[in-house]
């Protein structure tokens, strides 16, 4: 596959970026001594980078005190020429989380960046700079496209294990040197606590790092905040995020398992003091806005909308969808008419317009949850449907008539070039979509690809709904439940875009990086 040659990147992981990786993080969530003495701001959560465009990205820092955030960037690591931004003032208000956007970059070019904390009182007291690098998406199409996704991380009390390395599949997936990473959903689980040790069926003992905001579900904002400082304590992490760029979307474990708006939690779970879901979501979605690099909405949109789309060049335009904050309560999943859905109406219309509006050769639909994949809803004691699927092979119904609304529409609109990517159901595997297997036939094949965990329990596979005609053509998946990550099972996926002949190719690799199944797609087809 032909792709834009990297320079300097390998000479950046020997140098700038490693020694940022290395800052020792406090065992204690605040500041080293040392600085604390000193006074100046420290950044020992790393940097991160995120939606990154062919002319913009942002860039993301915490500090341990409050701070004026200072980026400079340059064409080369040595900072010889280098292009200044002003950042935000850091304080409590945010976590003294700051992210500034970089405008006016150029296109198909690798961007080195330095975080600067300065004392706000004084400037010319500042911390240590930390380092990071990303490549703007390209403008011309000869230069291909190549991603990583997957989800679900630090789930069911499978947390940071030292005894293990932490997350190492993060260094796996930074060995492929990828443009970015689209992380799928259940970026962290607030509702998982993580405890000490846990034990393993082969006798063993898992042994996690614990703070005190993972010792109990989150339900304050500062419990929230804590989740995703939890992660940040991982070294492999941490240097990933230095090195490559994220699209970031939430699902369910940003909140509370299978939740959905208006949702009060049942008296008898006495571990929730908060019974309105609602509260929780908002602490939660203000949480994963100060911890991630995402992009706001334009003027006029709603506010704190997730759902956008993410041009990456002539080949590629990422459409991120929020199938959680517009869904209407689970349910069987049985009923003829369904107009609010999973999606709710106006961002179906709004993925509709963006779809037709497209004229990039291929359109990855990022789905926090799949299509044909029954995922059920048993929180409250009933039979109930979490995703789209209701196991009822027959005609659309329920959250299914949204799904067939938007696969007609991409069939008479001739939309080409459709890929649905996803996580949630902690295995992976590739469906293909074929209407003459299915009840509901007015729409054109597409593919549907699964991955994750990147550091939870793995499931085994999910069962088919044969409404739109799924036919799971490759799975791995455990025969248990719950299988720790010390029992492997854990993933992630690469898609791949040449740029000479547009052939899209999917990789589903397993935690250390190794191919398990290829699938390579033609480029300008409707269906395939």
């Amino acid at each position: 596959m032909s792709h834009r040659p990297f320079a300097g990147r390998r000479a950046v992981l020997r140098g700038s970026l490693a020694a940022s990786a290395a800052l020792a993080l406090p065992t204690a969530l605040g500041a080293a001594p040392a600085f604390a003495r000193s006074g100046r701001p420290r950044a020992s959560w790393g940097v991160q980078a995120g939606d990154v465009t062919h002319d913009s990205g942002l860039v993301w820092v915490r500090s341990d005190r409050p701070a004026r955030m200072i980026v400079e960037t340059s064409a080369t690591e040595s900072f010889r020429r280098t292009r200044s931004w002003a950042g935000p003032l850091l304080g409590p208000g945010t976590d003294f989380t700051g992210t500034t956007r970089l405008h006016g970059l150029p296109p198909g070019e690798q961007i080195h960046y330095r975080v600067l904390l300065a004392d706000p009182d004084d400037p010319r007291r500042g911390g240590e700079p930390v380092t990071g690098t990303f490549r703007t998406a390209p403008a011309r199409r000869r230069d291909g496209v190549r991603f990583l996704w997957s989800g679900d991380l630090a789930g069911q009390g499978w947390g940071i294990n030292p005894d293990v390395g932490g997350y190492r599949i993060f260094d796996a997936m930074a060995r492929l040197d990828p443009d970015f990473f689209l992380f799928s959903g259940d970026t962290v689980y607030a509702d998982g606590p993580i405890a000490a040790t846990a034990a393993l069926p082969d006798g063993r003992v898992w042994r996690n790092v614990t703070t005190e905001e993972k010792s109990k579900v989150a339900e304050t904002l500062a419990e929230f905040r804590g989740n995703f400082r939890y992660n940040l304590l991982d070294e492999n992490l941490r240097r990933f995020n230095a090195r490559v760029p994220s699209i970031v979307q939430w699902d369910d474990h940003e909140v509370r398992n299978n939740w959905y708006p208006g949702q009060r939690i049942a008296d008898t779970d006495s571990r929730y003091t908060e019974k309105s879901v609602d509260v929780l979501a908002a602490r939660a979605r203000r949480a994963f806005g100060e911890y991630f690099p995402m992009s706001a909405p334009r003027p006029g949109a709603r506010e704190g909308r997730m759902y956008r789309v993410l041009r990456q060049g002539p080949l590629l335009d990422v459409f991120v969808l929020d199938m959680r904050t517009y869904r209407n309560p689970n349910s069987p999943g049985d009923q003829a008419a369904d107009p609010r859905g999973i999606l709710g109406r106006e961002q179906l219309d709004w993925l509709k317009r963006e779809l037709a509006r497209s004229r990039a050769v291929w359109k990855v639909i990022a789905a926090d949850m799949p299509i044909g994949l029954v995922v059920p809803d048993t929180t409250e004691g009933r039979q109930h449907v979490e995703a789209v699927a209701q196991g009822d092979p027959g005609a659309p119904l329920g959250r299914e008539l949204q799904i067939a609304e938007l696969l007609r529409f991409v069939k008479h609109r001739r939309i080409t070039g459709t890929v649905w990517l996803t996580a949630d159901v902690h295995h992976t595997s590739a469906q293909h979509y074929r209407p003459e297997r299915a009840a509901f036939g007015d729409f054109e094949p597409f593919w549907e690809f699964v991955s994750g965990p990147l550091n939870a329990g793995a499931f085994p596979a999910s069962a088919l709904d044969g409404t739109f005609g799924p036919e799971r053509v490759w799975v791995k998946a455990p025969s248990a439940s719950n299988v720790s990550p010390a029992g492997g099972y854990q993933f992630f996926g690469e898609v791949g875009i040449d740029g000479d002949s547009g052939e899209l190719t999917v990789r589903m690799r397993e935690q250390d990086g190794s191919v398990l199944f290829t699938k390579t797609l033609q480029p300008g087809l409707v269906g395939q």
